[in-house]
């Protein structure tokens, strides 16, 4: 039996019930990754005795009973490179952060220890989590397990790829404006997107402080609401974090969606619609329907102006935020310079790629004396307008649905030299952010040529319950689908 081919829930029933060792499943995963991941470059550390060490620690657990109400003890996932983890080199994929090992852990982490993980290293990822390929990072792209010539997605696209590639049971992931479900969407896996302040964002290295947030991506619902339950949690080190009630989130893993009231915004359909994923997600709309639930079509305004107000925003903060990476403390430093201030330029010159550069530049730019007022505040009230029209539509739906991004994945250096057209691939995604809301994405198909398309359900704050029903319930009417490398059969999708 190939144990990598098994969810994370199946694999921590086989450890639990001591069919097979933690060890075990550490070594198979690197034989795997030793094998595929010269050709994917989803990790850009791995860290093989640590995880062997850790595992041996973790069965001792799981042996003496210690971690019985853990149902992930001792399942290998991996961490997006810009999650702290400490002594593991931790880089956001750029060359400013060479070197840098946190002195700690971040919340998620702390948390995840706590359950028995194990981790099997850090995960590619376009720089500073700024893009929506993995093509911006440092250490070279990522590559689509389904098409090598085609991206990931991004800013995650180096654990979307891992998990689709069998590289990982499961992965962290951060989402600033689409990061966890646009990737997820294009590898034809599982990403959940958290309310803003459910999970905390201490020691995840800042690219927008108020729209990013941490999430889980995996192979199916019921291991993304596994892993939501051991990650959540309020905590004081982080301002943002909610203390809101425990909640067991594997509780909403039941199939039926009779009376929930499902909306699908007429603008989510539209213009630039890729009319295959039009085709996937009105069938997955449908699929709903026929198991009780009402779809119904609507309007939302503001929609059309997410976009310009999340990168003035998001722009706005990254300039804020990464001003601290100077070459004085860690990181990386420039060998050459004169005095102090050319220190500064030279290190982050050297240290930053063009992307970085271009939205810190546009950061500085909308926050400067006489463009503030103009742009600024002026997408900070479209911003609270955004909010305001999902809270009306919440009015009348339990959650709205739509596509998770408007195409497949795109080719390799598709829209790397076009900005603006990579920044419209995120037009279904970013108002999530905006809004502070939960999102969730999961395949529903595949297109003419074999890439998976996903659907994304979005709920009020602090519903991730329904959400997860709801595409749990989805899920079970929708065929499994993996890499054709994976299923052995030309497309890819398995019964």
């Amino acid at each position: 039996m190939d144990i990598t081919k098994l969810t994370a829930l199946e694999l921590g029933k086989l450890i639990k019930s001591g069919k097979i060792t933690s060890m075990d499943a550490v070594r198979a995963q690197f034989e795997k990754i030793e094998e595929r991941d010269e050709t994917y470059n989803c990790y850009i550390t791995l860290t093989k005795d640590q995880a062997l060490q850790r595992a041996e620690a973790v069965q001792r657990q799981i042996e003496a009973g210690e971690l019985d109400e853990s149902p992930l003890a001792g399942v290998p996932m991996a961490v997006k490179d810009n999650i702290c983890t400490k002594g593991v080199l931790t880089s956001c994929a750029s060359r400013i952060l060479d070197g840098f090992e946190p002195p700690y852990d971040a919340h998620v982490m702390e948390k995840l220890d706590q359950a028995g993980a194990v981790m099997l290293g850090k995960l590619n990822m376009d720089e500073f989590a700024m893009g929506s390929t993995t093509e911006t990072s440092y250490y070279g792209p990522t590559r689509n397990p389904w098409n090598t010539d085609r991206v990931p997605g991004g800013s995650s696209g180096g654990a979307a790829a891992a998990v689709a590639a069998r590289e990982t049971w499961y992965a962290l992931g951060s989402d600033t404006g689409g990061s966890i479900r646009q990737p997820s969407s294009f590898c034809g896996v599982t990403g959940i997107k958290p309310t803003y302040g459910r999970v905390s964002r201490y020691g995840l290295i800042a690219y927008a402080s108020s729209l990013d947030q941490i999430g889980p991506i995996a192979r199916n619902v019921s291991d993304c609401a596994a892993i939501l339950d051991l990650i959540c949690g309020y905590d004081r080190r982080d301002s943002t974090s909610v203390a809101c009630p425990e909640e067991k989130f594997t509780d909403a893993l039941v199939d039926d969606v009779k009376g929930l009231r499902i909306g699908i915004p007429n603008s989510y359909l539209g213009e630039g619609l890729d009319p295959q994923v039009k085709a996937a997600v009105t069938e997955a709309a449908r699929k709903l329907e026929k198991k009780g639930a009402s779809v119904e079509y609507f309007d939302m305004g503001m929609v059309d102006y997410a976009i310009p107000a999340y990168y003035v925003i998001a722009s706005a903060e990254a300039s804020s935020n990464l001003s601290r990476f100077d070459g004085v403390k860690y990181g990386y430093r420039t060998p050459v310079f004169e005095d102090l201030q050319q220190l500064y330029k030279k290190t982050r010159d050297e240290g930053f790629g063009m992307e970085v550069k271009r939205r810190m530049m546009i950061g500085a730019f909308v926050l400067s004396s006489g463009y503030y007022d103009a742009y600024y505040i002026k997408a900070l009230k479209v911003k609270a307008l955004i909010k305001k029209g999902f809270d009306q539509a919440f009015e009348k739906y339990d959650l709205i649905l739509g596509p998770t991004a408007p195409t497949t994945a795109l080719r390799i250096g598709e829209n790397l030299s076009d900005p603006l057209k990579m920044y419209l691939g995120d037009i279904y995604t970013v108002s999530v952010n905006l809004a502070g809301l939960p999102g969730i994405s999961l395949p529903c198909g595949l297109d003419s040529e074999g890439m998976p398309i996903g659907v994304q359900m979005i709920g009020q704050t602090f519903s991730e319950k329904t959400l997860i029903r709801a595409a749990y319930s989805l899920e079970k009417e929708i065929s499994q689908m993996e890499p054709a490398f994976l299923a052995g059969q030309e497309g890819g999708e398995r019964a």
